[in-house]
């Protein structure tokens, strides 16, 4: 875990470069008046007093209204706790607003995935719009991370089967890769494939500390999803007969008959 300053966390937070400066003084000194405070920092009054004013509306800061106005910053743990509460409202505000937008057709386009936060977002985005048949290839941390998304789109009735590289109690169907620890070891980071529905598909390679996206794409091409089943079909029906392991499910692309087969075969793409 990479250690921040107090101020560099509450500007990752939103706050500007005075406010964070502010806050954090203003919780060393204890209670203060803008002067005094202003003398601390080094900063202008006029500017401190209009940095605790913002302060005061973000929740960080209380204000004895008395002769001589004190403040006082809020604990830690009460002002995350404000900053949370305030996100998630501003969050569902946003979403119903953006929601009322129609987004277009796919476009079968192939785009970057810039930072591993994206590539995990997306690849939980395209398991819970999953409706049918989720395909895996994951590496131990990935697969630690949407373990989660994976068994609650399996009850849901999605059928969910792919490839994991360490023994792991799961209640997700997956086949051990039998070259699991030579492949950890030569593999350049993580891997991470997902195909969902055979309508979109992502595949991405983390660095091995998880700060990075070495290589990352996602696609809703119907045709490049299409191909990416039926290769990562193949690998886990391989990988289970070498361990003779049972299926849940028939994952080939033809076996499974996952939507994005049915929207290619139709008419829209018939010439």
């Amino acid at each position: 875990m990479t250690t921040i300053t107090p101020a560099a966390a509450l500007l990752d937070l939103g706050f500007t470069e005075i406010e964070a400066l502010v806050f954090c003084e203003l919780t060393r000194l204890g209670p203060s008046t803008g002067y005094r405070l202003a003398k601390a920092v080094g900063k202008a009054a006029a500017n401190t007093y209009q940095a605790l004013d913002a302060l005061s509306q973000k929740g960080a800061v209380l204000v004895d209204e008395g002769e001589s106005k004190v403040w006082r910053a809020v604990p830690a743990a009460e002002l995350i706790a404000a900053l949370q509460a305030r996100f998630e409202h501003r969050s569902q505000t946003a979403l119903s607003a953006l929601q009322t937008l129609k987004a277009p057709e796919a476009e079968a386009r192939l785009y970057a995935l810039k930072t591993p936060d994206q590539v995990l977002a997306r690849a939980r985005a395209m398991i819970a719009a999953a409706r049918e048949v989720i395909l895996f290839d994951l590496f131990p941390q990935p697969f630690a991370a949407l373990e989660p998304d994976l068994a609650r789109a399996a009850t849901q009735g999605v059928r969910v089967l792919g490839q994991i590289y360490e023994p792991r109690a799961t209640t997700v169907a997956a086949v051990l890769q039998k070259t699991a620890s030579s492949q950890l070891a030569a593999w350049p980071g993580l891997q991470v494939t997902i195909v969902a529905d055979a309508r979109e598909h992502l595949t991405a390679l983390i660095s091995r500390d998880g700060e990075r996206c070495r290589h990352g794409a996602w696609s809703d091409s119907v045709y490049l999803a299409c191909i990416q089943h039926s290769g990562l079909a193949a690998e886990v029906v391989l990988g289970a007969q070498g361990l003779g392991q049972p299926l849940p499910f028939d994952p080939t692309l033809f076996g499974s008959r996952p939507p994005g087969l049915d929207d290619l075969t139709g008419p829209v793409f018939a010439d």
